[in-house]
């Protein structure tokens, strides 16, 4: 998937971490029906592009794990979430789908695809080889929001205490982002991904608009008019980059050759949000920080972020 790029192999597995917390067995229910996990997991895979920092954040680690390809020689995790792997560092799995045989070599007890996409086919068979919780019914693949991915794997891991005070802060840090920001509520902003030629617009389904949407930004009517509610983000062309009007666009440019593209197309070059300076172009890490919108990665979004959109929205004031 262009969007959501997996990771390259890391040859070596994380050392088990027990999950122990409160009574077994915990069954949950998600899109593909329900799982039981009848004691404390010892050997987690996760295969959500985000999970593992919750895990992380519960205090195991995982033995596998999956992760956006911006963090390939970082092991697929975000400064925030390093400091956390206990013991060996866990393997990272690059499969656009499952590898089952290199998740059955693994020896997991179980196994987290919430933030992922695989669909009833795949989860059979993973569930085959150990208790799988995928997302919630009703849920876009990798558009579960953070609170309830939080709160899935918390239940799972028998820590569900644990996951509420997580969430708490998290929810905080932003209502403490938005009270400082008076200027941010009813702001427009679209966050956007180029790739292949075109532009990916995030919704607020995704962990990226969702920074934008928590902080008090809304898409612009433009945008919102092709969200259909069945993908975590909207193609844009080249020539329907107008829509991306706001009063600030965060362009997700951090790479050289992305950077070079943006500032060579002359359509966009002529957006009045991108003419008068209102484009933000985070660094890698903020980056990352906002497309993992993890239980961890909200505080290091928002002390990056916040300062470069407060002088954005300034400047549309002007």
């Amino acid at each position: 998937m262009a969007l959501a790029a997996l990771l390259t192999a890391c040859s070596s597995g994380g050392t088990p971490t027990p999950a122990a917390g409160g009574a077994y067995p915990v069954t949950v229910t998600h899109a593909f029906g329900s799982t039981t996990v009848s004691a404390a997991p010892t050997r987690i895979v996760t295969l959500g592009v985000t999970d593992a920092d919750a895990v992380l954040a519960l205090g195991s680690t995982p033995v596998a794990l999956t992760g956006f390809a911006f963090y390939a020689s970082t092991g697929g995790l975000g400064p925030w979430a390093r400091p956390l792997v206990q013991g060996t560092p866990p393997v990272v799995l690059t499969s656009a789908q499952p590898d089952l045989e290199q998740i059955a070599s693994l020896r997991p007890d179980l196994i987290l695809g919430i933030s992922a996409g695989f669909d009833q086919t795949v989860y059979d068979k993973l569930a085959a080889i150990a208790p799988t919780v995928a997302r919630p019914a009703g849920t876009v693949a990798y558009a579960v929001p953070r609170d309830v991915q939080t709160r899935t794997i918390a239940q799972v891991l028998g820590k569900g205490a644990e996951g509420e005070a997580l969430i708490a802060t998290a929810n905080t840090a932003y209502a403490d982002a938005k009270a400082a920001n008076p200027a941010f509520e009813g702001r427009t902003g679209t966050v956007v991904l180029p790739y292949d030629g075109k532009y990916g617009a995030f919704t607020p389904g995704d962990g990226r608009g969702q920074v934008m949407a928590d902080l008090g930004f809304e898409l612009p009517a433009a945008v919102t008019a092709l969200d259909t509610g069945t993908s975590f983000f909207i193609d844009v062309s080249p020539e329907q980059v107008g829509i991306l009007d706001g009063d600030v666009l965060v362009m997700l440019a951090d790479q050289p050759a992305a950077r070079a593209a943006v500032d060579a197309d002359p359509v966009l070059r002529q957006v009045p949000v991108v003419a008068q300076g209102r484009m933000v172009v985070p660094d890698l890490d903020t980056r990352g920080a906002m497309t993992y919108n993890s239980v961890l990665s909200v505080p290091y979004a928002i002390e990056h972020l916040v300062p470069q959109l407060a002088g954005a929205v300034a400047a549309a004031k002007d």
